[in-house]
């Protein structure tokens, strides 16, 4: 039986994000801190806040060229200007302060073993690493942070250390979390949601695989030395047993993939098991896939192979479409897991879907991962999200172990991409179908890569670490062809061969000088003069 974590906030919550000042000033009622931190119990619900920053369901993929909302974006069409205030910054030192409370209390506990004041100084590590990725990922060098803050800190005033000292500092807690942390088998049903040592590998696969790959294409930085890490961190969760690609790519992401059976998920926010036994809920799908808020595009489309294994451009399977429907004819299975498409559930006031409403899904097409018809009705989605899975260390495997080489064996790929093309119903991929077929393997491990995590957030962040964002990010929106005998008489944009246009490659730019780099707040700026805004800003 799944079980969900309870989120202990309370005046705890509070606590943690308070100076030492303000703590003694808190109620009566509340629990001090000098009298919290004495047992195992104290510290689970102190590690349980933690939990309360696992990110939730987003529309990040709009950033990218696989998705877009109702309206374009300044991240994805360069407009944006430095801002004031950004809670992509603030939001993760208060994760942070969090997790170095933990890390600096913890040993308190006096009546808990050793073991037990480990494990939740290396859960604490473990999130303490999860906020400085965020950090890293946008801002590049930032404030390294490693112990509480009061108002006289030094800290407050200090320059921003150099990305490559946080990333060393990401691994040495990762490491600690991987030895100290139980494996999912020991966390069972009883402690499931809780971070295990196998999270603490997959993460850093992902650290290091993003790092690796943004020293070697922006030419910066040790390649070698992170893609060796991700390399072997991928190998240690896949060596662990622990986990397993789970039968059924749509299921995954419905209610069918939740819980301890599904062994490829390796870590989720949970939202709970009924209305009535929940941590919250969420309306991914009515708010943001029915409404609008997130639509796949041409480009995101054109990308599925065919069952065959060769790109539309090259498969005699491909047929140029005559209905909507016969877009997904011989694809890739995972395209109609993630694309509504004619006879597909979609909601109570409209049973089946047939085809997109353009007023509200610009591009013609509609999102369906996530999608359930009994959370149309309840506005009120339990369905977990999905944030490290088992899927995406066979990727960060294979990726890193080409770009190490230049290569990748046949085995290798066996042991990696080629399950995950099983499960789609995809022909294997080896260098003998790369090389017959003019392809390059390099396209290829990027290709399964986009379509096996469409979706969940991770495009806009590998065009920025392969340095293609500048070639990807410019160019024209396109939606679905126009089919006029399906659609509705409708005032869309159209381009001379009748795709749908949403937004123009006029409209949307990537300078490769600034925007590589988010711009610090300015008014972290005004606070500390010793930081100094990213280059272009």
């Amino acid at each position: 039986m799944k079980k969900i974590l309870n989120y202990t906030a309370y005046t705890f919550a509070l606590m943690l994000g308070l100076s030492a000042c303000e703590v003694n000033r808190l109620p009566e009622t509340a629990i001090s801190d000098d009298t919290f931190w004495r047992s195992e119990s104290d510290l689970k619900q102190a590690a349980n806040y933690l939990y309360t920053w696992m990110p939730g369901f987003n529309t990040d993929d709009n950033w990218s060229d696989d998705a877009i909302g109702l309206s374009s974006n300044g991240i994805s069409d360069g407009s944006r200007l430095a801002p004031s205030t950004d809670g992509s910054y603030n939001t993760p030192y208060q994760l942070i302060r969090a997790a170095n409370n933990i890390i600096e209390k913890a040993p308190r506990a006096t009546s808990a073993p050793v073991t037990v004041i480990d494990r939740y100084i290396a859960e604490a590590r473990f999130f303490r690493a999860f906020g400085y990725f965020s950090l890293v990922q946008r801002y590049g060098d930032v404030p390294l942070i490693l112990k509480t803050l009061t108002d006289d800190s030094p800290e407050l005033t200090a320059a921003a250390a150099p990305r490559e000292q946080i990333v060393e500092q990401m691994y040495q807690d990762l490491d600690f979390a991987a030895s100290k942390l139980p494996t999912p088998t020991q966390l069972g049903n009883a402690d499931y949601g809780r971070i295990s040592n196998t999270a603490a590998l997959a993460f850093k696969a992902r650290v290091a695989l993003f790092e690796g790959t943004r020293a070697k294409f922006h030419n910066s930085g040790d390649p070698v030395k992170h893609l060796t890490a991700a390399f072997n961190a991928a190998k240690a969760v896949i060596d662990s047993k622990q986990h397993d690609l789970f039968g059924n790519y749509f299921n995954l992401f419905q209610y069918e993939g939740e819980g301890r059976q599904n062994r490829e998920n390796i870590m989720v926010r949970q939202y709970g098991v009924s209305i009535t036994d929940r941590v919250s809920t969420h309306a991914y799908y009515r708010g943001s896939i029915e409404n609008g808020n997130t639509n796949p595009t041409k480009a995101l489309s054109d990308s599925y192979v065919m069952s065959d294994g060769l790109p539309i451009t090259k498969s005699p399977l491909y047929k140029t479409p005559t209905a909507t429907i016969e877009i997904f004819a011989n694809r890739d299975a995972r395209m109609i897991a993630t694309f509504m498409k004619r006879g597909d559930a979609q909601m109570t006031t409209k049973p089946i879907f047939d085809v997109a409403n353009l007023s509200f899904n610009k591009t013609g097409y509609m999102f369906r991962k996530f999608a359930n018809v009994d959370d149309w009705n309840t506005q009120a989605s339990r369905i977990d999200r999905p944030v490290l899975r088992y899927a995406e260390v066979l990727l960060t495997y294979a990726e890193a172990r080409f770009e190490l080489d230049n290569a990748i064996s046949d085995a290798d790929l066996d042991l990696t991409l080629n399950r995950l093309r099983a499960r789609a119903g995809v022909a294997k991929l080896t260098n003998a179908f790369v090389t017959t077929n003019g392809l390059t393997m390099r396209e290829e491990i990027r290709r399964e890569r986009r379509v096996e995590l469409a979706q969940e957030g991770f495009r806009y962040w590998d065009l920025i670490r392969w340095k293609t964002a500048e070639v990807e990010l410019p160019k024209p929106i396109l939606g679905i062809y126009f089919f006029k005998s399906e659609f509705p008489p409708a005032t869309v944009n159209l381009t001379p061969d009748n795709f749908i246009l949403v937004q123009a490659a006029s409209f949307r730019k990537f300078d490769p000088a600034k925007d590589y780099l988010w711009p610090l707040p300015i008014n972290e700026i005004s606070l500390n003069p010793a930081l100094k805004q990213n280059p272009g800003w």
